[in-house]
């Protein structure tokens, strides 16, 4: 165990996470140079094409040390905050942490929030100034400001460039000096934390795990502490670039178990696995539940896809642990699911890997947050559809989530920041200054403000130099109502949403606009309202399609003109009291993007 060291690398966006990664795998010539290829841990296409990473991907290495041979199990971590729980796994996992900033941005929020995550665990810290072989690098200031914030000395301060793999050896040799061995007794009964699992077609579920104390051989006879359901471990084995087969993972190392296990339910990460014979006392305290912030309907395009869907969505699950779903069904879409998500990329990533996985094509309705409604009976029931609203006379109050949000950016961009904060129903709670010309911005403001667009027009003010964190707070008082929209009378359930009062007229009549363009003409007009109970606040009419009737009417008298108009008159009111109007996908899709 004293030749082991878990480590992982935490990082906000682009800070060069993947990148050093990749120097290490060359450096310990854990790949081949054939294989080499960039951001090589991404495993994903979705990640090479976004250039962001989405899961955590763990990997084993040999490193020579002082004539020794160590063996440095490396997890590379997401930065984007709607993956923040992939990190908090992965830290959970490990004894060390390189903390990676940028020399050209300096110190982000996401680089604190991890950081917080990481101190909480008792990791050990190494700062990592990454990218100073660029031009714009500014060493002096960043290190003076990652001295300022873990209290480190300036020489502690690792310089490297990833990109060229300059000083990524000292990182090496630091990961060996400063992260602790992991601690734990080989000895006793087994004791292993699951941190991920996938799904093979193949082999069935793939568990990675952490041994805590004690030793897991091939052939053990093994039982899942949450589930109690017991197992035989068919293969164990390291997690190299592909799954190494061994005898044995012993105490403080990382591997994989496959025991032939069918059903997602089986495996909760979190779980202990611990051995039959020698069970041990207790489960380990794994992970707090993922609470999704963000919940959206998803329905299959064709009915009958319903089970298919379901067993898709069962099958995604086991990779990503956030993500959960429960069965509902619409009016206007049929059945379909009720999905939790952590943010709008999380929604934007689950439903391209929806499609790209497992070939399913979903229709996802307008997301919101969940809200706790109490009745006049002084219940309390928690709404996540707008849909499963009381009647207005039963409801007392509703309460929505609140986040604290921090917002790191430069001094200039301050008066556009403030505004849109104050737009967000945000309230200031205090600002200091992180340098001279960096400032730090803690707002308390409602979850469901954020939710669509907050962060994309946050980079867009401050040209790209904010960061943005949050995290949620509680529930307060709000005054909100449901807003309806009716196509040709007839409520689209899935177009509803809860809105505050101040801002729901506005949003009414934008999205009637935007529906009027969206929504092919039909034979008949096609009236789109938006409504607040009984009350119309907006309106767009989509004008019929009409056919020239009169055409082979030239002459004579204006009767038989009439005759015929009136004819095709009685005929769009019939076709009016029957005709169902089609609501296409973008329409769906645009609500998101009103502005």
């Amino acid at each position: 165990m004293d030749y082991i060291r878990n480590f992982c690398i935490i990082a906000h966006i682009d800070h060069g996470k993947s990148t050093l990664a990749d120097r290490m795998l060359e450096i310990t010539n854990t790949l081949n140079a054939r294989d080499m290829e960039n951001q090589v841990l991404d495993s994903m296409d979705l990640e090479k094409e976004k250039g962001i990473t989405i899961k955590s991907h763990p990997v084993q290495m040999q490193y020579q040390y002082g004539g020794d041979n160590y063996t440095l199990n490396l997890i590379d971590t997401p930065g984007h905050v709607d993956f923040s729980y992939e990190v908090s796994r992965a830290i959970a996992s490990c004894e060390g942490a390189l903390l990676v900033v940028d020399a050209t941005q300096g110190i982000q929020a996401q680089t604190i929030s991890n950081l917080y995550l990481a101190v909480e665990h008792g990791l050990e810290i190494i700062p990592v100034l990454n990218k100073i072989d660029m031009d714009a690098a500014m060493i002096d200031v960043v290190t003076d400001q990652i001295v300022d914030m873990i209290g480190c000395k300036p020489e502690e301060v690792l310089k490297v460039s990833a990109k060229t793999g300059t000083g990524v050896k000292e990182v090496l040799d630091a990961i060996v000096e400063r992260i602790p061995a992991p601690k734990g007794d080989p000895d006793a009964p087994l004791q292993a934390l699951i941190f991920d699992s996938v799904f093979n077609s193949f082999r069935g579920i793939i568990a990675y795990f952490k041994v805590v104390n004690g030793s897991i051989h091939t052939g053990d006879k093994v039982k899942f502490f949450n589930t109690g359901k017991e197992y035989v471990a068919d293969e164990v084995g390291a997690l190299k670039m592909k799954l190494s087969p061994r005898d044995e993972i012993t105490c403080g190392s990382v591997g994989y178990i496959i025991s032939g296990i069918k059903t997602a339910s089986e495996v909760k990460v979190g779980d202990t696995i611990t051995s039959v014979d020698r069970p041990c006392a207790e489960a380990i305290a794994g992970f707090e539940e993922v609470k999704p912030m963000l919940f959206a309907g998803m329905y299959p395009v064709e009915t009958d896809q319903y089970e298919e869907l379901r067993a898709d969505l069962e099958k995604f699950q086991l990779n990503d642990a956030s993500f959960v779903f429960e069965p509902e069904s619409s009016l206007a879409l049929g059945f379909g699911f009720r999905c939790g998500f952590l943010g709008l990329l999380h929604l934007e990533i689950v439903q391209e890997r929806l499609f790209r996985e497992f070939g399913m094509d979903v229709i996802t309705t307008v997301p919101n947050v969940s809200y706790k409604v109490y009745t006049t009976q002084g219940e309390c029931v928690d709404v996540h559809n707008p849909s499963g609203l009381p009647a207005p006379t039963l409801i007392d109050h509703i309460e929505e989530p609140y986040i604290r949000a921090q917002v790191i950016s430069k001094a200039d961009f301050y008066g556009p920041i403030m505004k849109l904060c104050l737009d967000k129903r945000g309230t200031l709670l205090n600002q200091h200054y992180i340098t001279a010309d960096r400032l730090e911005l803690t707002y308390e403001m409602p979850l469901s403000e954020i939710v669509f667009d907050f962060y994309d027009k946050l980079k867009s003010i401050s040209k790209g130099y904010a960061s943005f964190d949050y995290h949620v707070i509680g529930f307060k008082d709000a005054k909100l109502v449901k807003l309806d929209i009716l196509l040709n009378g007839e409520p689209a359930d899935a177009l509803s949403s809860l809105i505050h009062v101040d801002h729901a007229y506005d949003f009414g009549r934008k999205i009637c606009e935007k529906l009027k363009e969206l929504i092919p003409r039909q034979q008949f007009d096609i009236a789109i309202q938006a409504a607040i109970g009984a009350k119309i606040i907006a309106r767009e009419t989509v004008k019929a399609v009409r056919k020239d009737v009169t055409a082979k009417c030239y002459g004579g008298d204006i009767t038989r003109k009439r005759k015929l108009l009136e004819k095709q008159k009685q005929g769009k009111k019939r076709m009016r009291q029957i005709g169902t109007v089609e609501v296409p996908q973008s329409a769906f899709m645009a609500v998101l993007k009103l502005d």
